[in-house]
């Protein structure tokens, strides 16, 4: 979707600030009560729960061009704890900022509640995988949707990246112990589905990975409906 010049300086206007997060950093604590919401300029991020047990469970990875922290949206407080996973610049904006977009731009508010709904999809076919596959399956996917969204990013069919998340973060995404994802990971390496060098992945047998997952790719959107700009 091309954007208009207009649409083009109220997204800009969301990022006119910057805030630096060094790696492990909290940006927001589950149930803060709080205003701002951040635009991802650079890094990765996660946003999680912690459980009754004490147990994490991963919910998102945050990619740059993400907003973070839509909950407050709803609720006025945060539902996850967003940590970030590498160096982050994140652009923090009040939500009242959000709701002038809306009301002057309607096409990127559809685009914005678009893109949430794609979110909701996603989260929801790893909460399936989670729930229903096996643990080969629950990493294979959480990699092939990593992967979709780091090609978008990138605007390329590269087959390769640097891929920051311990085996710890892996586990918390899929439900896993560490030693399991270990495992699991060699597994992929062994059968030549995958090869590792430090945190670098590279796909060998993609349409394998994506069987084994039972993998739906979530990364392209319709934005044919939306309304013109206004």
């Amino acid at each position: 979707m091309r954007l208009t010049d207009s649409e083009r300086r109220a997204l800009e206007a969301l990022e006119e600030q910057e805030r630096v997060f060094r790696r492990g950093a909290v940006v927001v604590s589950e149930h803060d009560a709080r205003r701002e919401l951040y635009v991802v300029q650079e890094g990765w991020l996660h946003s999680a729960v912690l459980l009754g047990n004490g147990n994490r469970q991963i919910m998102r990875f945050h990619f740059p061009g993400d907003i973070v922290g839509i909950s407050v949206l709803a609720f006025g407080e945060s539902a996850e704890t967003v940590t970030a996973v590498t160096d982050a610049t994140l652009c923090p904006f009040d939500r009242d900022r959000l709701a002038e977009l809306f009301e002057r731009h309607p096409r990127l508010s559809a685009l914005i509640f678009t893109l949430a709904v794609a979110d909701r999809v996603t989260l929801a076919d790893r909460l399936a995988s989670i729930g229903r596959t096996s643990a080969r399956a629950r990493v294979a996917s959480l990699l092939c949707q990593i992967f979709a969204r780091l090609r978008l990013l990138h605007d390329g069919a590269r087959d390769d990246f640097a891929i920051p998340l311990t085996q710890e973060d892996i586990g918390d995404a899929t439900g896993l112990t560490s030693v399991h994802v270990n495992r699991m990971m060699r597994g992929l390496v062994d059968d030549g589905i995958i090869e590792r060098s430090g945190n670098n992945v590279r796909l060998i047998d993609e349409r394998r990975l994506s069987r084994e997952a039972g993998y739906m790719d979530r990364s392209r959107i319709d934005t044919s409906w939306l309304p013109p700009p206004k």
